[in-house]
């Protein structure tokens, strides 16, 4: 199931920054920082029948395994250098000032870890709020950054209550990737970090001279898809066709685009872990729907198998991570096209 879209020349400004200047600047103090790799496999588009296939592999992303490594810290990074009144976090006098700060989120899957990650980085405290359901093995890898874990009987939206209730007690920093209404420059900074996984494309094939025809990205509350997309309407030189990926059983951005509003979507659990968001993040879904040319769910069963044959060549992910390249499957878009599509994380996850 396909929704086709344009982006009209009237659409609104978005709501968080296309531009991956102040992310990379911020990853240049970071000696863990390097570009993924993206790879080229003139063997999986054979299989797929399309005439290239180039996959941003995010497996090993800062040793954390998963694109957020990006979002969370440097949206830690960049809250404590605005307070600070300072460029460097890791100066003398952001020190003390990070210090003071608590940043709080639920998780169920690596933001948590990338808020841990930034805390411990930049000096800072953080507390990751975990639904009853999380694996106790991804609470012992946030403890493992220096974070403290709280458990919450009940699903992720309960985790989600669980952490603003906490912030407003506590005085603490809510750090949460999903926006709503009253609630959007933090998850803002976290989309402008994940805009580095489209400038170290753009960089690539800028270089190289050959530029994708289709864009395949994975979606939960958007937030990925969203930053993606917009960086490359504003900064691509030449512009692919966007397809925006999510589980049949949480169809959150499609609904909300097919009815001019934010909708919420009801469906089962899906297999593809944090893809399966029931509510799509605002910021995102006001730049998607503009920016996006098609929303496109893929089965249980789809994402299951391009799993398998991901692993067939070497690159192991989740479901969750290989969606995008199952939506590529599913498309085909024909022995013309050249696609690129988005392994987001590797196979240890929470």
């Amino acid at each position: 199931m396909m929704y086709q879209n344009t982006r009209p020349a009237s659409a609104a400004p978005r709501l968080f920054r296309a531009d991956a200047g102040r992310p990379m600047a911020m990853l240049g103090l970071c000696p863990a920082y390097q570009p993924t790799p993206l790879l080229a496999s003139p063997a999986l588009a054979a299989e797929c029948g399309v005439g290239a296939l180039l996959l941003k592999d995010e497996t090993q992303r800062m040793r954390l395994g998963s694109f957020k490594a990006l979002g969370g810290a440097f949206a830690v990074a960049q809250m404590i250098s605005e307070r600070a009144g300072e460029a460097d976090p890791t100066s003398d006098a952001a020190k003390p000032v990070a210090a003071g700060l608590t940043f709080i989120t639920a998780s169920a899957g690596n933001h948590g870890l990338s808020v841990a990650a930034g805390a411990r980085v930049f000096g800072a405290g953080a507390v990751i709020v975990l639904a009853a359901t999380v694996p106790e093995g991804f609470a012992e890898r946030i403890r493992t950054l220096g974070a403290d874990v709280g458990r919450v009987d009940g699903d992720y939206e309960a985790s989600v209550a669980h952490a603003q209730s906490s912030a407003d007690e506590n005085g603490w920093l809510l750090l949460a990737d999903g926006s709503w209404d009253g609630y959007i420059e933090r998850p803002a900074m976290v989309m402008e970090g994940y805009t580095v996984l489209a400038e170290e494309c753009r960089r690539e094939f800028e270089a190289g001279g050959e530029w994708p025809t289709h864009v395949f990205v994975q979606a939960g509350v958007g937030g990925l898809a969203a930053a993606v997309a917009a960086h490359i309407r504003e900064f691509w030189a030449v512009q692919p066709k966007i397809t925006v990926v999510e589980p049949e059983a949480a169809p959150c951005l499609l609904e909300s685009v097919k009815a001019g509003r934010m909708t919420r979507a009801e469906g089962p659990v899906s297999e593809m872990g944090r893809l399966d968001c029931k509510e799509a993040s605002l910021i995102a879904f006001s730049a998607l729907k503009d920016d996006a040319d098609r929303f496109l769910l893929i089965s249980e069963e789809e994402a299951a198998m391009a799993v398998e044959q991901l692993a067939g060549h070497n690159i192991r992910t989740t479901p969750r991570g290989a969606a995008s390249f199952a939506a590529l499957k599913k498309m085909a878009p024909g022995a013309d096209s050249r696609c690129l599509a988005f392994v987001t994380e590797g196979l240890e996850e929470g």
